[in-house]
């Protein structure tokens, strides 16, 4: 199966370095009154000014480290899924590519998502058309806020800058019936976030998991067994996502993190959604799990594979049009 998971990451690197970014070790956070949320190390990251914003290469932002008083997570109002109870999203980088003239698109960009609940710190660079955040929003949430601005958006990285080899990964499902995409973020060694956005699914519970293989030849059939790496005991697979809710419209959205997962362990595998929430089915949707642009590694304006704009890219990508 090693054949499968690299022509998987080869093939889908193009396609995703300039779209996602994508969400590291042994169960998800359980809503019971007994758990309790990952404690999480916090990030020494901080931003220059925008007087002082300027790019120390042609492929990074400033970066300092130490911040003298790092930010807290973000406190969920309420769960975006059916076990996710009090859930604390730690904080991560996110890059986007925004369509600015000027310093007046500047200014708007920045107020809009400074409104944006769980956002800490933006900062823009009109040169290049790059705007990061610093914050634990879900990245649904900072893309309808771009887009409430009326600019075109395209995130382009996400993750924990210069700590990890790989930050990021993402799952693409390309219909024709169901739609979707999930981000992996690589937050520390033992913790990873996950969000994940659905269209076109039976409304219900689904179960969903991240499957041993990216051998999508039959479909999710082909794709193995829930991924649950030998050296970790637990009560159920580390890849078992639990369930999806979908609400009438078909529609699903899921925020979370989990614990002892490795975002590269995860390359070249699969993610498998199923027809019913016991996953006794062989799974509906399958999508083949690929390396995603992390923070400062994704700053082009073209698309080398065929000169395509980002922008021109992005309206035909299936992410912003039915998710």
């Amino acid at each position: 199966m090693a054949f499968f998971r690299s022509v998987a990451t080869v093939a889908a690197t193009t396609t995703t370095t300039t779209a996602v970014a994508a969400f590291a070790f042994s169960s998800l956070v359980s809503n019971s009154s007994s758990s309790k949320s990952p404690q999480t190390k916090p990030h020494n990251f901080s931003f220059f000014s925008s007087q002082s914003l300027s790019l120390v290469s042609p492929n990074r932002f400033p970066l300092v480290k130490n911040f003298t008083n790092p930010p807290s997570a973000l406190h969920m109002d309420a769960p975006t899924s059916n076990h996710q109870d009090d859930q604390v999203l730690p904080e991560l980088l996110t890059e986007y590519m925004v369509d600015m003239k000027c310093e007046g698109c500047v200014n708007a960009v920045k107020n809009k998502l400074q409104t944006v609940n769980g956002v800490l710190n933006v900062e823009v660079d009109l040169s290049n058309q790059v705007v990061r955040i610093l914050g634990c929003s879900p990245v649904k949430t900072m893309t309808e806020a771009l887009e409430q601005t009326g600019r075109k958006a395209r995130l382009i990285g996400q993750g924990v800058p210069d700590e990890f080899l790989v930050t990021a990964a993402v799952a693409e499902f390309k219909g024709p019936d169901i739609f979707g995409v999930v981000r992996f973020a690589q937050v520390n060694m033992e913790l990873a976030r996950i969000e994940a956005n659905f269209n076109g699914l039976s409304p219900g519970k689904h179960g969903w998991s991240i499957n041993e293989f990216g051998d999508l030849t039959k479909g999710a059939a082909s794709t193995g067994k829930v991924y649950n790496p030998i050296s970790i005991a637990a009560k159920e697979p580390l890849g078992d996502l639990r369930t999806l809710e979908v609400d009438d419209k078909g529609e699903a959205f899921f925020s979370s993190v989990k614990v002892k997962l490795r975002v590269a362990d995860l390359i070249g595998r699969s993610i498998v959604v199923y027809g019913s929430a016991d996953k006794s089915d062989s799974g509906v949707t399958a999508a083949v799990i690929a390396r995603s642009a992390g923070v400062g590694e994704n700053y082009k304006k073209i698309c080398s594979c065929d000169g395509t704009t980002i922008w021109e890219s992005s309206n035909n990508d299936f992410v912003n049009s039915k998710v």
